[in-house]
């Protein structure tokens, strides 16, 4: 038979899995100077030297984007993130050392690379993949938004070698995965955290389900909130960082005002994949002047070196660090250092859970929504699979803790569990 093949392409991992008769998903392992792992970095990597003879400009994709850009001493130009653009009308074309590119043509490079990885260990995938997508794009409130995002994405899994491709919603595909385990019939909420948005998907799975359509689990209903870990992140940025760089100083206009600095710029710091726009030159002329009469010269300097050198990785390597440790302790400590550059600060759990608390909040409106428009009570869940990175926050568990019952809720392969079930949604 055919091989099934399920693709995950995430904002921050992606995930290929295959599987066959036995329903015993296989994942592409890819090799990492630190050993071995399931999951690909969604990041791709240039440099300026890095060329084919005609001059065409060689991309570099997931672990080994991470190696160029480490062994440059963080030179080149990194990009991340570019999922959560797929909707928007306003990225259409990027300048790469002189080369426009579009977001079609650098999500074709990431997966392009993930195949090439993958087939390492999975061998030959063929034409044909079931892919994931989530239930709302960041940026997707609109039916146009959304068709744009899809015929995007397709377009991109076109260039990579795959023309027959067809999408599930990517908490469904996890359902798949959480099935692998049952002997009986459950209604399971699947709740999926990634990096741009939380999505839920409401189902009947199980042996019985099966037989009665056809092979595949009964969905009853989806929700999507275009909100998970990068917004998370950016909480940090917000209280932590972005002081350091001056957000809520002043500056001296030409009329010997006192103004604030504005605030829009720190709001693309808040998103890893925002900051890179600071670099254009209108925005660098402005930190320029700002600098100049700056109340608090020595921030905005900062602030200029983060955004001069592209700081944004090892900037969010460290915020990300930091809510991983946070994820495992009542304190942690963030720290970040460059060049001029030193913040070293302690954060605790608590603190970290006021500052995302309306994210939680929305995310759990977006629940609210499914259930309502279901018609199903919670009590009537028999359980709750968290899937995706953020998962893991304990104030996301504890949310659904109170809400469901903690011996209700079920966990695991937070970040393959979706590749895994989208190869088995392809066996169906």
């Amino acid at each position: 038979m055919p091989r099934a093949v399920g693709i995950d392409f995430g904002t921050t991992n992606s995930a290929i899995a295959i599987a066959g008769e036995d329903r015993r998903p296989r994942l592409a392992r890819f090799p990492t100077p630190d050993g071995e792992t399931q999951v690909f970095r969604s990041i791709l990597h240039f440099d300026s030297e890095r060329r084919e003879p005609s001059g065409r400009l060689i991309p570099a994709a997931g672990p080994r984007a991470l190696e160029l850009y480490r062994e440059g001493g963080g030179g080149g130009r990194l990009l991340q993130s570019l999922k959560s653009f797929l909707a928007s009308r306003l990225f259409t074309l990027t300048s790469v050392y002189g080369t426009m590119l579009s977001l079609e043509t650098l999500i074709g490079y990431v997966l392009k690379s993930l195949r090439a990885a993958s087939e390492e260990s999975l061998g030959d995938l063929g034409t044909r993949a079931i892919v994931g997508r989530p239930v709302r794009f960041a940026d997707g409130d609109t039916p146009e938004a959304e068709a744009l995002a899809l015929s995007r994405l397709r377009s991109a899994y076109l260039a990579a070698g795959f023309s027959e491709v067809e999408f599930e919603y990517e908490p469904v595909a996890a359902a798949y995965h959480y099935e692998l385990g049952l002997d009986h019939d459950e209604l399971v909420l699947i709740a999926d955290f990634g990096g741009g948005t939380s999505d839920f998907s409401l189902l009947r799975v199980g042996p019985g389900v099966r037989r009665a359509h056809g092979g595949h689990a009964q969905l009853l209903g989806t929700a999507g909130v275009a909100l998970a870990g990068d917004a998370f992140d950016g909480r940090i940025v917000r209280h932590v960082v972005a002081p350091q760089l001056g957000m809520g100083s002043q500056f001296r206009s030409i009329f010997g005002r006192v103004l604030p600095v504005p605030a829009w710029i720190y709001r693309h710091l808040e998103r890893w994949h925002h900051l890179a726009e600071l670099r254009s030159p209108d925005t660098l002329h402005l930190l320029y002047a700002l600098r100049k009469d700056a109340v608090h010269r020595k921030r905005l300097e900062a602030l200029i070196h983060v955004v001069e050198q592209d700081l944004g990785f090892p900037l969010y390597r460290s915020v990300h660090r930091s809510k991983l440790d946070l994820t495992a302790a009542e304190r942690a400590c963030f720290d970040f250092a460059h060049g001029p550059i030193t913040i070293s600060q302690p954060l605790t759990r608590a603190g970290f859970e006021a500052w995302i608390a309306e994210d939680l909040q929305a995310i759990e409106r977006g629940l609210d929504s499914l259930l309502e428009r279901t018609g199903v009570p919670a009590a009537e869940v028999d359980s709750v699979f968290l899937t995706g990175g953020s998962s893991l926050v304990p104030a996301v568990r504890r949310r659904f803790a109170e809400r469901f019952g903690a011996e209700r809720l079920r966990d695991g392969e937070e970040l393959t569990s979706i590749a895994s079930g989208l190869a088995l949604r392809a066996l169906a």
